[in-house]
């Protein structure tokens, strides 16, 4: 991971929300303080070991933990499966989830917490859809999913502790997700090595710069 802060591990149960701006959509240049970091990337099918199934928008059988799990297509947004070819998953993007136990989970607002755990699997597979290709352009390292009602995209985001990734601190707002929240952000990345939950970095400030606005000082690394 090219992240520079220290990493923890996503806790049970939701802290205090977090003061303004991060419930509200922001028209100006704004620093955020309470933010949580997080990264993504196209799920290969090849980790997964699950029974293989059919699903509308994927031609043949693939694996179900791909596609119904956390750590697959409803989660990463997008993999490539078994035949090489890259699918998306296509919503609904208010879809729910369950932990290991099979309990009800949901993401907090922005400090990215979950109220019962970590997620495993979504809770309705059959409205699940999928499709094939992209589901958006975006770019390793240098694009971002963001809240869209807290961060409208096409902001340029920029962070010191992304200073050591390719992104050289600054990212766009290109993508979004249904467990993305307030002040948080999900950098979009290449797939490590093996499967895992990629890094997870909390409390340090960013600065989103919206769409036509400037910053009255730019920050750099």
């Amino acid at each position: 991971m090219l992240l520079t802060a220290a990493l923890t591990l996503a806790l049970a149960g939701c802290p205090p929300p977090p003061p303004p701006p991060a419930n509200h959509l922001l028209t100006s240049p704004r620093w955020i303080k309470n933010t949580l970091v997080t990264e993504y990337w196209p799920a290969p099918e090849r980790w997964f070991t699950g029974p293989l199934v059919r699903v509308p928008g994927i031609p043949g059988r693939h694996r179900s933990d791909w596609l119904f799990g956390a750590r697959g297509l409803p989660m990463e947004g997008e993999g490539m499966a078994s035949d090489g070819r890259v699918y998306h998953f296509a919503g609904p993007y208010d879809i729910g989830w369950y932990n290991r136990a099979g309990g009800d989970t949901a993401p907090c607002t922005a400090p990215g917490f979950w109220t019962n755990g970590r997620p495993f699997r979504i809770s309705a597979p059959a409205r699940a859809r999928y499709a094939e290709g992209h589901s958006r352009t975006l770019v390793y390292w240098k694009s971002a999913a963001v809240d869209r009602h807290v961060i409208p995209f096409g902001s340029r985001i920029f962070m010191h502790a992304l200073c050591a990734t390719p992104a050289r601190g600054w990212v766009v707002a290109r993508d979004t997700g249904g467990a993305i929240g307030g002040a948080h952000i999900d950098i979009y990345r290449p797939p490590p090595a093996q499967i895992g939950n990629g890094a997870d970095l909390r409390g340090q400030p960013m600065l989103v710069v919206p769409p036509g606005t400037h910053p009255r000082h730019t920050p750099h690394c």
